[in-house]
């Protein structure tokens, strides 16, 4: 930088002057970008409502409220593949293997996908 001098009063600064580099960096894969993210999101969404029920079975919520029913339900759907993997005579380690190993699997699986997207 040879020029250090601030602009005449007279001449305005115009973002448009100079490159347009941070505008064609941005624009460049953010497609890929942004399915980076929706997959980083969902699969953070899908371990945090595995680990929610988790929190809520080790603690004892009420099984007839609604949001506790409604929690429990979503995470059965996201763990069914995983139900019964682990057989514990403790029902809140049972639980705790069950559904965690699924949230880690997701959260795994989804920001290594969203990191290598990120890197194209």
């Amino acid at each position: 930088m040879s020029n250090t001098e601030p602009l005449p009063e007279n001449q305005r600064y115009d973002r448009g002057q100079g490159g347009n580099y941070h505008h064609n960096r941005n624009r460049d894969g953010s497609g890929a970008k942004q399915t980076a993210l929706v997959i980083h999101t969902i699969a953070d969404i899908a371990a945090g409502f595995l680990v929610l029920w988790i929190l809520l079975y080790v603690l004892e919520a009420n099984q007839g409220n609604v949001f506790v029913g409604f929690v429990e339900g979503v995470a059965d759907w996201l763990a069914w593949w995983s139900q019964d993997i682990f057989t514990m005579d403790t029902d809140g380690l049972r639980v705790l293997l069950n559904y965690g190993l699924p949230a880690a699997i997701y959260l795994l699986i989804g920001h290594g996908a969203a990191a290598r997207l990120r890197r194209l």
